[in-house]
């Protein structure tokens, strides 16, 4: 289900587009899209919608008359406001020049791999990983490299020994997602130092995604309100990319709002991208950026704790004894494994008809991933509570059959 695209070769489009793998993701989600009654869980977020403080300040903006073209970078507010944001956070002073505000997650994560891959370069990621990085890999030319991670009774860890023996002449960077997306599995300091000696040991730069930073449900591995971050170990001269989004902590994924963190040195660089990419974000999409920033804090606060609970409800999927799922400390998502041989892609549709519940097939996650499958857990409870009843309730058949 993870397939490219096969294309007659008359068209003589380029490879790397020609290679740009199709979602496994969005296969089973357009299968079962319509089906009345379904519980939808495969993509990753929540069902509150955006806070009216958010929308208020967008239509303001519109209102204003604020739809003409505008910084590449960003406006300065929004720039400030983020850097603000970061210091608050990380504890440290943040210059609002090492911002740059992109339209969404995704034209941050292009801009990236486009500068730090391309034809012939490869690129470490350890897996099971959001396919997103791959996908985004593969349309800059360069090749992903996945390397799988251990998988125990207590949690996914990273296989430094993998990680080193993957490093090659062509390797030009690390990606590396904590909280992850899909398993949740959180990096503690002792995992970011290690990963910065390996980068610097080889010269190679690290896309650094906390884009999950503030769901943290493990005391062990929390720094107060956040998890581990490379800000914590890094020194300034460390090859560290940031990526971020208004998506998850905000409720504002259709927004299509997020920006990189980077060396001042790159602003150019990163300008010219965006300019070639998008020509900018609407100021009327900032401006309710600066809203969220600015009075948000509350509601990311819900949210982290409707996850919480999210979390408590989906561990009962282990009551059948057909589940292997350790609980994920970070993120808000449940990536369990199914006893009994069938595949990810089948248990999914299956899922969709004989539950009518909505799961993204590992399958879509690279390996280790088959057998798999990951559950959104940021919604309401009555929602999980109906999910996790329905599933336990056809996981024996679908296991049998």
């Amino acid at each position: 289900m993870n397939a490219s695209v096969s294309l007659p070769s008359v068209l003589n489009i380029r490879p790397e587009a020609e290679r740009a793998p199709t979602s496994g993701i969005v296969d089973v989600f357009n299968y079962g899209r319509n089906k009345p009654g379904l519980i939808p869980l495969w993509v990753g977020e929540g069902d509150l919608p955006t806070p009216s403080f958010i929308t208020d300040a967008a239509a303001r903006s519109l209102a204003a008359g604020e739809t003409f073209y505008t910084y590449q970078r960003g406006i300065p507010e929004l720039r400030q406001a983020i850097a603000g944001y970061l210091e608050r956070l990380y504890g440290n002073p943040v210059d609002p020049e090492r911002i740059f505000v992109t339209s969404g997650g995704m034209p941050a994560m292009q801009i990236v791999m486009r500068m730090v891959a391309g034809n012939g370069d490869d690129v470490l990621v350890p897996t099971p990983a959001w396919p997103n990085f791959m996908g985004a890999l593969v349309t800059a030319g360069a090749q992903p490299v996945g390397v799988p991670m251990n998988i125990g009774e207590t949690g996914w860890t990273l296989d430094f020994d993998r990680l080193e023996k993957a490093v090659t002449p062509k390797t030009r960077a690390i990606v590396l997602n904590s909280p992850s997306n899909p398993t949740g599995w959180t990096a503690t300091h002792d995992d970011l130092r290690q990963v910065l000696h390996l980068a610097r040991k080889h010269g190679l730069w690290i896309v650094a995604d906390e884009i999950y930073g503030r769901f943290i449900y493990e005391p062990s591995l929390a720094v107060g309100a956040r998890t581990p971050s490379f800000r914590d170990v890094m020194e300034p001269a460390d090859r560290v990319i940031f990526l971020q989004t208004f998506s998850k902590n905000w409720a504002m994924t259709g927004w299509r709002l997020g920006w990189i963190e980077a060396p001042p040195a790159l602003g150019q660089v990163i300008e010219n991208l965006v300019q070639y990419q998008t020509s900018g974000t609407p100021v009327f999409v900032q401006r309710g950026g600066v809203a969220a920033i600015e009075g948000g804090e509350e509601f990311v606060a819900h949210q982290i704790d409707r996850a919480r609970r999210g979390r408590e409800i989906v561990g009962r999927l282990r009551d059948t004894g057909l589940v292997e799922m350790p609980m994920p400390p970070g993120a808000f998502y449940a990536f369990f494994k199914v006893k009994g041989g069938k595949t990810s892609a089948e248990i999914a549709v299956r899922l969709v008809d004989e539950a009518a519940v909505g799961l993204a097939p590992g399958s879509a996650f690279s390996q280790p991933s088959e057998g798999y499958l990951r559950l959104c857990y940021a919604r309401k409870p009555e929602d999980l509570e109906e999910a996790v009843h329905r599933i336990n309730a056809a996981l024996p058949a679908i296991v049998a059959g």
